[in-house]
């Protein structure tokens, strides 16, 4: 059997009921569609369900377009809202930073060693330390200083620059600002937050000091949807790292740096993979 070109993922939720894989199952082999990974979720307390589904399009008989208007129906019928990607689109993302450069060259890393799905468009920084490691890998660098006085400006700077660049994912990869709902709002549950700790314990900006005052034994790190509300967002991914008494702060910022970047790393490919559904302030991921 030959390798198949060209690859579709369906994500679906709604009220469970008897029959939905069924019905979703036999539409697309109605279709064509040979499928190639299914997995499903039952949340029996809220009665949801929740499926991905990956297959080909080769053979099948409608094209993408045609394709997604042939769903609504059956999904108005089921009750159950939907999204259809081609894997064979590249969604485009920007990341935001401000001084500290480990989550972005890891980024840049695994982008140009083909371990992310999506291309990294763009890096803004409201500083020009990190230009350096932008331009080393041919990434477009722009720079946007914001002060208090000046965030509003900055930010509507900074939404021409994501539709100038057509992102379609934001990746705050340490940027050390607090996006107001202006941006917030136009890119729901597509920012990408990595947060220095294990939320929702010791949430702010210094939860390395805060961990080592409570003497706890783990770390870790969140990476979660940025919402209106600071670091409440949906969590997508967590790591955790063992301490102890003899760790110094110096310590406990190294190791958190290991698991930021890693989380981080997991948070994006698991996005555009398309292997995440939101509800709620819930997620369910499929790895």
């Amino acid at each position: 059997m030959s390798t198949p070109t060209r690859t579709a993922v369906l994500l679906a939720r709604g009220p469970d009921r008897k029959g939905l894989v069924a019905r979703i199952a036999g539409f697309l082999y109605s279709h064509g569609a040979n499928i190639l990974h299914a997995d499903q979720h039952i949340d029996m307390l809220a009665g949801m369900f929740f499926q991905r589904i990956e297959f080909t399009l080769d053979d099948m008989d409608l094209p993408p377009g045609q394709l997604q208007e042939q769903l609504v129906p059956l999904m108005r019928d089921l009750g159950m809202t939907f999204q259809l990607y081609g894997t064979d689109d590249v969604p485009r993302v920007a990341v935001l930073v401000s001084k500290l450069e480990h989550c972005l060259i890891d980024l840049l890393l695994r982008s140009r060693a083909g371990e992310i799905r999506g291309q990294i468009a763009v890096v803004v920084s409201n500083h020009e330390t990190l230009r350096p490691w932008a331009e080393l890998f041919q990434v477009p660098f722009v720079y946007l200083p914001v002060t208090p006085e000046t965030r509003a400006e900055q930010e509507r700077k900074l939404l021409d620059v994501l539709a100038d660049h057509e992102i379609d994912l934001v990746v705050l990869a340490r940027y050390m600002q607090i996006l107001t709902p202006r941006v917030v709002q136009a890119y729901p549950l597509r920012i990408i937050n990595i947060h220095h700790g294990l939320l929702p314990a010791f949430r702010g900006a210094r939860p390395y000091h805060q961990a080592m005052e409570r003497g706890v034994k783990l770390i870790g790190a969140t990476s979660h949807f940025v919402t209106e509300e600071l670091d409440e967002g949906p969590i997508i991914e967590q790591e955790v790292a063992r301490v102890s008494h003899r760790d110094t702060l110096s310590d406990l910022q190294r190791k958190g740096r290991d698991l930021e970047r890693l989380v981080l790393a997991r948070a994006v490919r698991l996005y555009l993979e398309r292997r995440i559904l939101c509800y709620g302030n819930k997620t369910v991921v499929f790895d």
